[in-house]
């Protein structure tokens, strides 16, 4: 047995929600922004309803083999050594993005918040927690979930609500000037980050969770709400910055923060919404490095994944010092490499093995399905 965890479903629709926002909190206004101008958030709301059919997928393919995790399934539907290889393309996207979080988050800290402090020394201190995370499991992870989204709720209310007085309607007219062709490729970038990557959810979902049709509940209503609050950040960043200075921005939402001013009493409050976004950081990157863990612990048919923790979180914060020499080609990596890859990894393989399911789905019958997780 790998491990004997379950979560519920309200756990795992915070770790579904959390993961949704992740890094488009601070970036996915700018990235909007730069191709559909003040039709940005009107591309959020396209994404997200996309999104919900690409999750919609993911629990198809989940309910067929309700007891294994996504690298067992691929193994179960392609056979041993084909399920193996593919599954370790799937282990190195997770790895990567994870290392590509930390770069992230060690890169905004060290621009906005700590410019004296090296960012190997941030890059190694968020690591350290990550792997703590990883090796208390999943249910310590569920749980600290679940405190710190009533937190991460409150500062998003407090944003909307201090930075409303702000919105210019005039920045978002006129609506649906990018026209429907450049709105449908803008979403691209937007369904990868919130719901194509999501793939990786389906090393918890629904192997470690106790009512499937429940948690199926959690994984669309998840992402829904991720998506929301993406859209609300995305217009409220059009309207109050303009489109403009929101695609020159590399933190629009960042930005939003600074313009708080009720008063001249309540300013500068920007370090709040660091907060919001290291801790939905947090999550996602504990995430990514939890289905890399697992994962290769599955592929290596071993009883125990952490073992594996410290020299994996050792390569992790390597990697995310050297993975991207610059921002700017890390912004060129993600429109082009990093969005072939996930959408190869989080879209056109779950459609295969759909495929290739119904195509052996009598000869899967037969053989006994194996439950140990």
């Amino acid at each position: 047995m790998m491990q004997n965890v379950k979560i519920n479903s309200y756990q795992f629709l915070v770790l579904v929600t959390l993961f949704s926002i992740g890094t488009s909190i601070l970036i996915i206004p700018s990235v909007l922004a730069t191709a559909a101008k003040q039709d940005a958030w009107i591309v959020a709301i396209f994404g997200t309803g996309i999104g919900l059919l690409v999750i919609w997928l993911f629990c198809t393919l989940a309910q067929w083999f309700p007891h294994l995790t996504f690298i067992q399934v691929t193994e179960k539907i392609l056979g041993k050594w084909v399920g193996k290889a593919v599954s370790l393309l799937f282990v190195f996207m997770s790895f990567i993005y994870a290392s590509s979080l930390l770069f992230y988050s060690g890169t905004f800290l060290n621009t906005h918040l700590m410019p004296n402090t090296p960012m190997a020394a941030l890059n190694i201190l968020m690591a350290i927690i990550i792997v703590m995370g990883v090796r208390l499991g999943l249910e310590t992870i569920a749980r600290s979930a679940e405190i710190l989204i009533l937190f991460f709720f409150v500062l998003f209310l407090f944003l909307v609500l201090f930075i409303s007085p702000e919105v210019k309607f005039e920045n978002v007219q006129p609506v649906y000037e990018a026209g429907t062709r450049t709105i449908v490729q803008s979403s691209l970038s937007f369904i990868e980050v919130t719901s194509v990557n999501a793939i990786v959810l389906l090393m918890i979902f629904p192997a470690f969770i106790n009512k499937f049709k429940q948690a199926k509940k959690s994984f669309l209503i998840g992402n829904l709400i991720g998506g929301i609050v993406i859209i609300i950040l995305t217009f409220l960043s059009v309207s109050v910055l303009g489109a403009d200075n929101t695609a020159a921005e590399f933190y629009p939402s960042y930005e939003l923060a600074k313009r708080i001013n009720l008063g001249d009493f309540i300013q500068r409050i920007e370090a709040l919404m660091a907060a919001l976004w290291i801790i939905a950081l947090y999550f996602k990157t504990t995430l990514y490095f939890y289905a890399s863990v697992l994962g290769i612990a599955q592929i290596l048919n071993l009883k125990d994944y952490r073992p594996l923790t410290i020299p994996l979180g050792m390569i992790v914060v390597v990697l995310s010092l050297v993975i991207y020499p610059n921002v700017v080609y890390q912004q060129n990596w993600n429109t082009t490499t990093g969005i072939f890859f996930s959408y190869s990894i989080g879209l056109f393989l779950p459609l295969l093995l759909v495929v290739v399911y119904a195509i052996r789905k009598k000869q899967l019958k037969k053989s006994p399905e194996s439950s140990s997780v």
